[in-house]
């Protein structure tokens, strides 16, 4: 087993931070979260261990029953809002009372929130603790100042692994090591604990078992829960490095910050690796290069969809982004994804949306969780601001220009390989010269074209129909001359060549 895993604390974070809640003296805390069942096993853990005399019990209340003991009994008189405060307010004992879906109580009766501010008294260091649930956030103004607000963040390492190992017991599946359930653990990162524990049945499902074998099952259904919302995108399936033609500048670059990366926890912060911005002619393979990255690195990839962020179905932009950030910090260690960021993170009005976006992002670029990193891409570069390719804020900010004769050649190779066409029969040489100025997306479109050409007459791909599909495509750099020659000039002095310097072709 690794250090890594044998240095995890005994308690979740979740679990820690209530207990010094609780052991701070503060009363009344309000917990946003839809998770009521976690929250419930959370208080009943801390509940345990709070004092050493006895176990603290836990009272739940809910609208529909009351207020419900430890055992399940429920408590007559205590169905209204008020007479469950009234209850606690009487409670000789050292208690905690989790209150739930208490928000509408709470907005809806001013004696309600009267009675909540005598709580605060009556409850201060008497070891009572009153805590609200909700999926909404709505503490009212009277009782702000007395009560701890707080936003359940999803189940980190710790949790995720006992849930996973209660779940192979539940269904009598085999044990399974520990390295194993952190592994699969690191996988469901991200996602609420009943989310996770749906897509551990579906793991078990389609093997009796858990290990390696289940993960593709564990990171679709993940897949289908981070994608859901719109503005978070999961990839599931990597870019192998070597699938990337060319680029050797910028390869080696990555290796290297990858070892500096995997060590991040034993270095101080401003060596550890903060993100990488790649900018560049369209269809040059920026988008691939970052999909490599994750599977160099070896961790998850999430890309923010910018356009989501500003369709208004997600609320106001500005918040949207923020708590999509947010969202990535809790499923750390992974690499995030801004594509084309020049579009929609840009410096705009200093007051308006998009200026506060952008003052944002470059506060979270700073400050974010050393486990993320992060992976830009732009192809108007002349449209992203001084502040966002100033050092210190990427590690190393590539231009991927148009690829050489000799990264032609590998494009060719690649693209060809992965079509299970022997590259050998060809002359890629004479190939990669007649497509001087294209880049890897017009090579891989020829490719794909006369393959197409030679299945359809039922017959292997020939040099000579390689070269006639070659003929038929009007590169890029014909049609957006002008465009390309200012792209190169304000990236000579601003960006590091992704590609060794040009000696021909």
């Amino acid at each position: 087993m690794n250090d890594s895993i044998k240095s995890q604390p005994v308690e979740s974070r979740t679990v820690k931070l209530l207990r010094e809640v609780f052991q701070s003296g503060r009363p009344l805390i309000y917990i946003r979260s839809a998770e009521e069942q976690r929250i419930a096993k959370v208080l009943r853990e801390v509940g345990r261990t709070l004092q050493e005399s006895a176990p603290v019990p836990v009272w739940t209340w809910s609208l529909t029953q009351g207020l419900l003991r430890d055992d399940g009994v429920a408590q007559a008189g205590t169905l209204e809002p008020r007479e469950a405060l009234d209850f606690i307010a009487a409670h000789t004992d050292a208690a905690i009372f989790h209150l739930k879906d208490f928000h509408e109580p709470l907005r809806e009766s001013p004696e309600v929130r009267r009675r909540l501010r005598d709580l605060y008294e009556s409850c201060l260091y008497q070891r009572k603790f009153v805590v609200i649930s909700s999926p909404v956030r709505f503490v009212p103004e009277e009782i702000e100042r007395d009560i701890l607000y707080l936003e359940l963040r999803p189940p980190d390492l710790i949790e995720l692994v006992e849930l996973l190992r209660s779940e192979a017991q539940q269904l009598s599946a085999p044990e399974v090591g520990d390295e194993t359930l952190h592994t699969l653990a690191r996988a469901l990162q991200g996602v609420t604990l009943q989310e996770a524990r749906h897509a551990i049945r579906r793991a078990l499902a389609v093997n009796r078992s858990l290990g390696r074998e289940s993960l593709p099952a564990l990171l679709e259904e993940k897949r289908l829960l981070v994608n859901r919302g719109g503005v978070i995108e999961y990839f599931a399936d990597g870019t192998n490095i070597g699938e990337v033609g060319g680029l050797d500048r910028l390869k080696q670059w990555l290796l290297e910050r990858r070892k500096l990366f995997q060590l991040r926890e034993s270095l101080s912060t401003d060596i550890v690796p903060k993100g990488v911005l790649i900018m560049g002619i369209p269809g040059c393979g920026k988008s691939l290069c970052v999909k490599a990255i994750a599977s160099s690195f070896e961790l998850p990839l999430y890309r923010i969809d910018m356009i989501e962020v500003f369709s208004g179905r997600h609320g106001q932009p500005e918040g949207a982004f923020v708590q999509a950030c947010k969202t990535l910090e809790d499923m750390t260690p992974a690499v995030v994804w801004f594509d084309e960021i020049e579009m929609g993170i840009t410096s705009g009005d200093p007051g308006g949306e998009q200026g506060r976006i952008f003052a944002f992002f470059l506060t979270w670029m700073q400050e974010k969780a050393r486990g993320l990193f992060v992976a830009a891409t732009a192809n108007r570069i002349d449209l992203l601001p001084a502040e966002m390719i100033r050092k210190g804020r990427f590690d190393e900010v590539f231009f991927v220009d148009l690829p050489l004769v000799p990264e032609r050649v590998d494009i060719l190779k690649i693209h060809l390989g992965r079509r299970e066409i022997d590259a050998s029969k060809f002359n890629l040489e004479r190939l990669a010269a007649f497509m001087k100025g294209w880049t890897g997306a017009e090579i891989e479109q020829a490719v794909v074209s006369a393959l197409t050409k030679a299945r359809l007459k039922d017959l292997e791909v020939t040099e000579q129909d390689l070269f006639q599909a070659a003929g038929e495509v009007v590169p890029l750099a014909q049609t957006m001359k002008e465009q390309i020659n200012h792209i190169r000039g304000w990236a000579f002095e601003r960006a590091v060549r992704a590609s060794p310097l040009p000696t021909g072709g």
